[in-house]
């Protein structure tokens, strides 16, 4: 599957909206396709304490709900649907989810990138 194809099944998520005077949800939609072939998606939840969690997060607990922890490609896109680059929290918790997924192409601004490339110095590697 290209990248142009989770990018709708992700685009196809965004849907802002006001939850509570102190929640709001829908922001970022985020899509993974699994090594099996599956795709799962998410959206972000931004709560006014930083409870929330990101869309990747969500996207990964789906698949993870399913009985799938192998993940092939990763996209996020924003409240216009362009892709995004997952932040740094992302990044580690997909990362830690299974040590394949270091291979895992991500979608950045610069291009698809392998996980572990946007994670180069590895705490688990002792390197830091």
């Amino acid at each position: 599957m290209e990248f142009d194809e989770l990018i709708t099944f992700a685009q196809a998520k965004i849907a802002p909206r006001k939850l509570s005077p102190w929640a709001e949800s829908g922001g970022v939609a985020a899509a993974i396709l699994t090594r099996e072939g599956n795709v799962f998606t998410g959206v972000c939840i931004d709560t006014s304490c930083s409870m929330g969690f990101c869309a990747e997060h969500a996207a990964a607990a789906a698949m993870i709900t399913a009985g799938e922890h192998h993940i092939a490609k990763v996209v996020a896109v924003d409240w216009q649907g362009h892709p995004i680059s997952p932040c740094g929290r992302c990044r580690e918790f997909l990362s830690q989810l299974s040590e394949d997924n270091l291979s895992a192409q991500v979608l950045t601004k610069v291009g698809s990138l392998p996980l572990a490339q946007l994670l180069p110095l590895d705490w688990k590697d002792g390197l830091v």
